[in-house]
Formats: structure tokens, sequence, C-alpha cells
């Protein structure tokens, strides 16, 4: 069973989870997990180079299961990637963590913080 304390941050890219999640875990003293960046440490590439040469498929499958490896995870913070909640299997691993929370931003928030992205 997975610690009620854990936090998870969905919301669109560019909503801020990444840097909530940072600040927020070292607030509560927990450990910090973002799914993209354990998704690039894990292959060796970039989120853009895996979606170029797996497609979208094989990254939200990489995805999948560095969320299922992060459900046994004990009090922390969790940032997801913008489409992690697309696949109902990760909407319900997501959910039996503990709280999930929202990140609501305006459309122009996220177009200025990612329009030199790929």
């Amino acid at each position: 069973m997975v610690y009620p304390g854990t936090v998870v941050l969905v919301g669109p890219m560019g909503a801020g989870k990444s840097t909530i999640g940072r600040a927020l875990a070292d607030e509560l003293g927990v450990a910090f997990h973002d799914t993209d960046s354990l998704i690039e440490e894990r292959s060796g590439a970039t989120i853009a180079w895996i979606f170029d040469v797996e497609g979208e498929q094989g990254f939200r499958d990489r995805e999948t299961a560095i969320i299922r490896e992060l459900a046994g995870a004990r009090a922390a913070v969790i940032a997801t990637g913008g489409g992690a909640v697309l696949r109902e299997e990760n909407r319900r691993l997501l959910a039996a963590m503990g709280r999930v929370v929202y990140l609501e931003t305006s459309v122009r928030q996220p177009l200025a913080r990612t329009r030199r992205d790929r």
C-alpha cells in the first residue's frame, strides 16, 4: 500500500508541475520524482527523440512503466508528464498513489513557457 502522503501533480505541459513539485517536496521533506526526467535518464534519450523514433505509443509505454514503478513510492511528490492521464491504467495507478492535484493554468502561460520546446 502506498503511503497516503504521496502527492501526484498532473496538468498540461508548462503548468509548472516540475517546478512546483520540487518546491513542495522540499517543503514536505519528501522525495521528488519527475516522470519525464526519469524516462530521459533511463533511456539516455530526450523525450523529443523518443517521440521521433518510437512515436507517441512508445513514449506512453515508457511513461506507464515509470508510473508503475513509482506506484510503490512512500511519501513523495510526483510530477507527471502532460499526457500521463490519457491512459486509464495511468489514471488508476496515480489515484491509488495518494492525492492527485491538477495544476490549472491559462492557455497563454504554458505557451510562453514551452515556446522553444519541440
